[in-house]
């Protein structure tokens, strides 16, 4: 297709949406931040895009609970217009407060509503926010953002990260059928303790995707390591290449021009 276009979601509170613009463009898609008012007034809007993504910050200060509000608003507002781009065979990503947004409207893992749902994220065990580097292993090879087998390593800036089940069986379901997108690990891809997994998640679980494999949610934030030198150590590093968080960029636009 001659334009992969992509929308950027903004509301009250959100920090992260002119970066993620830039990751986007970088990666070649014609990427443009929308407020949320604007895409409830007009529902249509949404079609004109092939890539959809819910940035990090704190919408609406997190007021009630980290992306309660914002979820709330898809959930009566566009619930539809979601459903019908990912229907299509769009692509949705969720960072950080996204990815919240996306788990209690219900999109992830998916085959939920939000009445029933059985998975959230709530506060990290450590009772504070949380500002530091993670390696993530990948557990999908399914997902279009994710390169399978590619350890990354990524920075996270939360203080609730936290993913849990209301049950052990709901927990199991997300292993076997592969809705478990990323763990976090050490460098050597080993689970383990703080800090390791930086908020206590079940099953040291980072990130999520859904049935498809187009839409992935994850606490980290790939748009902050989009070029070499934003590694902590970037000038030490043999490869210098981009950053590990382009590649779920890059992917997202090559599964469009294949796709579309």
């Amino acid at each position: 297709m001659a334009q992969i276009k992509a929308v950027v979601l903004r509301a009250a509170g959100i920090n992260c949406d002119m970066e993620t613009e830039y990751a986007l463009e970088a990666s070649g898609a014609k990427a443009e931040r929308v407020h949320i008012n604007r895409m409830i007034e007009d529902r249509k809007l949404l079609s004109q895009y092939q890539i959809l993504v819910f940035p990090g910050g704190f919408s609406y200060g997190d007021d009630v609970a980290a992306g309660k509000i914002l979820a709330n608003q898809v959930i009566h507002h566009l619930a539809g217009a979601v459903q019908k781009f990912i229907d299509d065979g769009k692509l949705v990503l969720g960072i950080c407060n996204g990815f919240q947004v996306l788990v209690k409207a219900g999109i992830l893992p998916g085959n939920s509503s939000a009445k029933e749902q059985a998975v959230t994220i709530t506060y990290n065990d450590s009772g504070k926010f949380e500002d530091r580097w993670t390696y993530l292993a990948p557990q999908t090879d399914r997902c279009v953002f994710i390169d399978p087998g590619q350890q990354i390593y990524l920075p996270i800036a939360h203080g609730e990260g936290k993913v849990v089940t209301t049950d052990e069986a709901t927990l199991e379901k997300l292993r076997s059928d592969g809705h478990i997108a990323f763990k976090y690990v050490d460098k050597d891809g080993r689970e383990g303790p703080y800090p390791v997994n930086p908020n206590g998640s079940m099953d040291s679980i980072a990130g999520l995707t859904d049935s498809t494999g187009r839409v992935l949610g994850l606490m980290p934030h790939p748009e902050r390591h989009i070029r070499h030198t934003q590694h902590p150590h970037w000038s030490r590093l043999k490869d210098k290449k981009g950053g590990d968080g382009m590649t779920m960029f890059t992917n997202a636009v090559k599964y469009v021009k294949e796709n579309f």
